[in-house]
């Protein structure tokens, strides 16, 4: 088991300090908000007193450098939130008034600050011995963004400056090659290519799925019904409204009221449902549950609805119409440990498929967390024991967990090595009791159940969206659009490329014919470039031999096969999901 803070954390965090002490020296006058270590590099938010453009990012990099150059100290000093106050106050800096007063009042009475030459700010740490540490050639500043203080839309806004760092120089060089091949694997951009999906201004934040697209999203949900029937759940449907009641309930009024979408009609306050578990609940509910039953596991392709800042929404990444593959386990207290190994085993097999080994985290209580906490340390303890029980190495998450329960978050990591967070289990003592559940056990009482939150992909939008840039749009064969595009030789092969076509469709392969007007080289290039698995060239010689001239996509060696030798081929590698 790993901690999540690291060497690397540090330098970035004590990096973004040298970032607001050069944008200090260019504006004497700039209002401070926050600067943390994100993955691979930092950013700071500052108010400013005019709107910075790309060619100051160069400027500000060479004041870093100068920084850097000169070694400051990092020195830490604990002070009270009074003479804390007093000292940024001075410095005009009013959003550390600010967050001084929030520390005040989590109970709070002193602060620590940093200095590191003239830059002094209200930090916790921990940073690095000085600046001279810092890597002159392995840091750079990347871009800058809008970003409202707090998080909040109703607060100021503020301009973000982002930059990466590593401990060496080769490990910038490779970022910067990684992030030239992601522009080319931006799944908007294959969406667009690949006829997948497409956006609208009039419904922001909402993919609308093409034809090849659904063939994709049908393929994945197929899938994963598969794998959710063998360990034994039933799939139910539930709406996308109710009353806010519902939500007050559940707690995520309290918590998630600023996300959900709300109306008021007929007096009452309704909500698209931004989440699955409530209504799931009220299917448990509808009659009494024995201990024989136990556990009861629902799943359900869960459509739901979140208010995201428009500023934050990116492609099939960050939506506000959202799917997932959700699930909900009810069970008593000794069945957690195998539910959640099962559930673990059960992600490894969906991910096996695409050749991703996924990283897990345990997520801890969070500091705004509901119930007791003898209930949080005792489910804390029962996801810990389940990952070591089933060989698992993991890292801690500390205070990440959900309100309601802690968590097991699943990563991975694409093409790039870029880590991505789809898949959650999440162990809940709350719910069930803030709804009052009951199942009656074998002594004849009435005791609550447990519940368990599951999504393996996460969501379909965000999921697609990596997979897509994971394979560059060469997705495997079964989950290919178009499995096979035969490509004539001339107009007057059309007639035996429309018989292989027919051949295939009946063992359900999915099948194009190119016989535009075009020349040959042509058309074998348009297939590569739609991400073909297989392109079948047929001319004279396949109409002698009844066979086709197959090329494997990547591959430039061509191979000539019986039409029903190739069916034989295709159709084992769809089944086997190859």
């Amino acid at each position: 088991m790993k901690t999540k803070q690291n060497n690397l954390e540090v330098l970035r965090h004590s990096t973004s300090h040298v970032l607001a002490s050069a944008v200090l020296e260019m504006f004497p006058e700039a209002k401070f908000g926050i600067g943390p270590a994100i993955e691979n590099g930092f950013y700071y938010d500052f108010e400013l007193p005019r709107t910075l453009i790309p060619e100051d990012l160069p400027l500000l990099e060479e004041k870093m450098k100068e920084i850097v150059k000169n070694d400051y100290k990092f020195e830490r000093a604990e002070i009270s939130t009074e003479e804390g106050r007093k000292d940024f106050k001075k410095l005009g800096q009013t959003y550390k008034l600010e967050l001084i007063d929030d520390l005040e009042k989590e109970g709070n009475k002193k602060v620590s600050v940093y200095k590191a030459g003239h830059f002094v700010d209200l930090c916790s740490g921990p940073h690095i011995e000085s600046t001279g540490k810092i890597n002159l050639k392995a840091f750079t500043l990347t871009k800058i963004s809008g970003a409202y203080w707090k998080g909040d839309e109703k607060n100021q806004q503020l301009q973000r400056i982002y930059g990466v760092v590593f401990e060496k120089e080769k490990e910038l060089e490779e970022y910067k090659i990684q992030q030239e091949e992601a522009i080319k694997r931006d799944h908007k951009k294959l969406g667009r290519e690949l006829d997948l999906f497409s956006f609208h201004p009039e419904a922001p934040g909402s993919a609308f799925w093409h034809p090849k697209g659904m063939i994709i999203w049908n393929e994945l949900e197929k899938f994963g019904k598969s794998i959710r029937k063998k360990y034994k759940y039933t799939e139910i449907q539930t709406p996308i409204l109710a009353k806010n009641t519902l939500w007050k309930t559940s707690g995520h009024w309290d918590h998630y009221k600023d996300t959900m979408f709300s109306f008021d009609l007929d007096k009452e306050t309704y909500c698209l449902k931004p989440m699955d578990c409530p209504f799931n609940i009220k299917i448990y509910q509808t009659q009494q549950r024995s201990y024989k039953e136990l556990p009861i596991r629902y799943t359900e392709i869960g459509r739901i609805l979140r208010n995201e800042k428009s500023g934050e929404l990116n492609g099939l990444l960050r939506v506000r119409h959202l799917t997932q593959d959700d699930s909900h386990v009810f069970l008593m207290k000794n069945q957690i440990k195998e539910e959640i190994i099962n559930l673990i085993k059960m992600t490894k097999e969906y991910y096996a498929v695409f050749g991703i080994n996924p990283e897990f985290f345990l997520s801890t209580r969070p500091d705004d967390f509901m119930g007791e906490i003898k209930d949080w340390d005792e489910a804390e303890k029962d996801l810990e024991t389940a990952l070591k029980k089933e060989g698992v190495n993991f890292e801690i998450k500390e205070k990440d967990g959900a309100f309601y329960g802690p968590k097991i978050d699943i990563d991975i990591k694409d093409a790039l090595g870029r880590r991505w967070q789809l898949a959650t289990i999440q162990l809940d003592f709350q719910l069930p009791q803030r709804f009052n559940l009951e199942y009656v056990d074998s002594d004849g009482s009435k005791k609550t159940p447990v519940m368990i939150h599951a999504a393996i992909f996460g969501t379909f939008e965000r999921f697609i969206g990596i997979i897509l840039e994971h394979f560059a749009g060469a997705l495997p064969l079964w989950l290919s659009p178009v499995q096979v595009t035969i490509i004539p030789v001339s107009e007057k092969f059309s007639d035996y490329a429309k018989e292989v076509e027919n051949k295939l469709i009946e063992k359900t392969i999915r099948v194009e014919i190119n016989d535009k007007g075009e020349s040959l080289g042509k058309r074998i290039s348009e297939a590569e470039k739609q991400k073909s698995p297989y392109i079948l060239v047929v001319g004279e010689r396949e109409i002698k031999e009844k066979s086709v001239n197959v090329r494997l996509r990547g591959i430039k060696e061509q191979q000539i096969l019986s039409i029903d030798k190739f069916i034989e081929k295709i159709a084992r590698e769809i089944e086997e999901k190859k």
